[in-house]
């Protein structure tokens, strides 16, 4: 069975890494959607979010990784995908990601949500966070793959 992980990953972090595992672990193949969200100003350009998540799951070898706009459910389809993978940290997480899956799922009901709970070692990490450690050079390679965390330098060290 394909499943799609869909996420605006600005940037990827070990959180988004532990949900992909596991993942991985679940279904037959994964795609990782990376979502040109048009409401966000990511600090990340596309390309570079996409070099970064395909280092960090080059070793998976069911996970690939793609670009994509649109709607999810979309997504999903084109990609013959028969379930949509969301990680939950918090119960906030909960309510937002259950109104999208009931859409998705009037949408097209072939199409199933799949919820991970994060991992409890992971369950206040966010981008944004790892964004404002990074800018206080604070760290941040405990919450980010190697090559996000070299991004960061690139991004804030002049």
């Amino acid at each position: 069975m394909k499943a799609i992980y869909p996420g605006s990953f600005d940037p990827v972090t070990l959180g988004h890494l532990d949900i992909i595992k596991r993942a991985s672990k679940i279904f037959d193949e994964v795609i990782v959607g990376i979502l040109n969200n048009s409401i966000k100003s990511p600090m990340f350009s596309m390309d570079e979010r996409l070099l970064m998540l395909k280092e960090t799951v080059k070793d998976i070898p069911n996970v690939n990784v793609k670009t994509f706009e649109g709607m999810t459910i979309d997504f999903a389809k084109e990609n013959d995908a028969k379930v949509i993978i969301r990680g939950l940290r918090v119960i906030s997480d909960y309510e937002s990601e259950m109104q999208i899956a009931h859409v998705n799922a009037t949408i097209d009901s072939d199409i199933e949500t799949v919820f991970l709970a994060t991992k409890m070692e992971y369950s206040f990490l966010s981008s944004t966070i790892a964004k404002e450690i990074a800018y206080y050079n604070a760290g941040v390679e405990k919450f980010v793959p190697p090559i996000v965390a070299d991004k960061f330098k690139e991004k804030y060290i002049k």
